[in-house]
């Protein structure tokens, strides 16, 4: 993997109710900033995609902000990134999203960030991409997802490959190894259900 220089991160809009979520997000953002790493992510002001990104910006980091045009209206962005793009869609905003980063952070969140994690990792599947994705698995947050994707590799609907599209971490201080180390997707996680 080449140096990251930038992170796209996947999280929840609200802050969830333990209080470990924040604590993690918080950090998240001070190391974006100690590794001048630019935060990606979807442009909103509340919840722990707004704390990660005003721990950045308090700290002097770059922060991109990607948010749809009608959650614009709905005045959840955040107007203070140094970079806001508005897109049309959420489709336009997980492509932008994508293409502006090196590497996917993904914490806690609702059906939106399990939304993205699904689709980051099946392009990566698909090998779209190679870019390495690491979920912080927050006092076992992640644990069920965990299950689920071990189930489609029980259940015959994948290969146990796709175990490597993501690195599981516990903690935010695990996460610059993660995405540096990230193996390359094989391409038998392509071609083994083809």
């Amino acid at each position: 993997m080449s140096k990251v220089s930038s992170v796209a991160v996947f999280c929840g809009s609200k802050a969830g109710d333990d209080p470990e979520d924040a604590k993690e997000a918080q950090r998240l953002g001070e190391i974006l900033v100690e590794r001048n790493i630019r935060l990606v992510y979807g442009g909103g002001g509340i919840g722990l995609m707004g704390i990660i990104a005003r721990t950045v910006i308090d700290g002097g980091g770059k922060v991109t902000g990607v948010i749809p045009d009608f959650l614009m209206k709905l005045e959840v962005g955040n107007p203070d990134v140094d970079e806001l793009i508005i897109t049309e869609s959420m489709h336009e905003r997980k492509r932008t999203m994508f293409e502006r980063a090196d590497g996917f952070v993904i914490l806690p969140g609702g059906l939106g960030t399990l939304d993205e994690t699904f689709e980051i990792m099946t392009w990566k599947q698909l090998r779209q991409h190679d870019k390495p994705i690491v979920v912080v698995n927050v006092n076992g947050y992640w644990d069920p997802f965990r299950a689920l994707i071990e189930n489609s590799i029980k259940g015959g609907f994948a290969h146990p490959a796709i175990l490597e599209l993501v690195t599981v971490v516990d903690s935010t201080d695990q996460i610059m190894e993660a995405l540096e180390n990230a193996p390359e997707p094989q391409e038998v996680v392509l071609t083994s259900h083809l």
